[in-house]
């Protein structure tokens, strides 16, 4: 089975995703428009996709240790 990796897994999460990547985005100072951002680096992109994934295997973990 072949999937792009720029397809959700779960589509009905594409909102909360895009809202989260923009979060994520303001913590870390890119400004990350809705859009073209060609201007961006691939240091300042790659930051807000790493940093998304920090965020959500901190989330799950917790999540496994009943906090």
């Amino acid at each position: 089975m072949s999937r792009s990796s720029n397809t959700a897994a779960v589509p009905e999460a594409k909102g909360a995703l895009d809202k989260f990547k923009y979060e994520v985005a303001s913590e870390l100072g890119v400004p990350l428009t809705d859009g073209y951002n060609g201007n961006l680096t691939s240091k300042q992109n790659g930051s807000v996709g790493g940093y998304m994934v920090k965020k959500m295997i901190e989330a799950q973990e917790q999540q496994m240790a009943g906090k």
